[in-house]
């Protein structure tokens, strides 16, 4: 594969996590850089990782989780989304909101932008393609684009408020929904 068509799969693969990213962006703490590198580096290892395993667990793991991949990704999305339109709508602004960039909440969001690089790590070991350099461009561009949705996510965040936390939220639900829809009908 030349540098073009991995550069695109790179691209085709960071769309979720740069849409995760600038859904979380909005939220208050994700603000700053500390947070910010957390979530981009999260999502470019994981976007890395995933096509390495689905490389090398080839067609004996593929057929066990091809029938639900889809609704873990879509649980997920769902499930932080919800979390955060509710936040959204909350009068208490002493409420501890749940931060994207620490602990579960940011392996969620990891494991469900990056379970169809799982999908693409499989392919490319049919076809006969070496998995690390593809890999390592898809982690970097997803780390890169991830960053990007961050910084955009926060300067939003700060104009609008917690309307954009509420359309963060609902933008990671329909994310959900898409990729639902996609395995169900594709």
């Amino acid at each position: 594969m030349n540098f073009i068509e991995v550069l695109l799969i790179a691209l085709s693969m960071a769309m979720d996590a740069f849409a995760v990213c600038l859904s979380a962006g909005t939220q208050e703490q994700t603000i700053g850089p500390r947070p910010t590198f957390r979530l981009a580096f999260h999502f470019g290892l994981f976007q890395f990782l995933m096509p390495v395993v689905g490389w090398f667990a080839g067609t004996t793991i593929e057929r066990y989780i091809v029938s639900f991949d889809h609704w873990v990704a879509f649980g997920l999305l769902v499930f932080v989304g919800g979390r955060m339109i509710r936040a959204g709508f909350d009068r208490d602004t002493e409420q501890q909101k749940a931060d994207p960039s620490h602990g579960w909440t940011m392996v969620l969001l990891s494991i469900a932008v990056s379970i169809d690089a799982l999908a693409v790590g499989l392919s490319l070991g049919l076809i006969g393609v070496t998995i690390w350099y593809p890999a390592i461009v898809i982690g970097v561009v997803t780390g890169l684009m991830s960053w990007l949705g961050l910084r955009i996510g926060n300067r939003l965040g700060k104009k609008f408020g917690k309307a954009m936390e509420i359309a963060g939220g609902v933008v990671l639900v329909l994310l959900g929904v898409r990729i639902l829809l996609t395995h169900l009908f594709a």
